[in-house]
């Protein structure tokens, strides 16, 4: 099992092993499916985004392009 420490800020990095799992690098976005007592992380493809093209239109802006670019 893998695992990861939350912040006081709700925030976590998500480990090696699972981002080469799912092929995730700068500016893909992450996908959450609760079952249960278990959480589903998943990569999002662009089948799943909204019409507009991005999955979470609020986080889609230059500002936070620049915030994340560095994570």
């Amino acid at each position: 099992m893998i695992a990861s420490k939350i912040t006081s800020k709700a925030q976590t990095t998500i480990p090696r092993a699972v981002r080469a799992a799912l092929r995730l690098g700068v500016g893909d976005t992450i996908l959450y499916a609760i079952e249960g007592d278990h959480v589903v992380l998943t990569k999002a493809v662009m089948s799943d985004a909204q019409p507009g093209g991005s999955i979470y239109e609020e986080w889609n802006s230059e500002s936070d392009r620049r915030a994340y670019a560095e994570l």
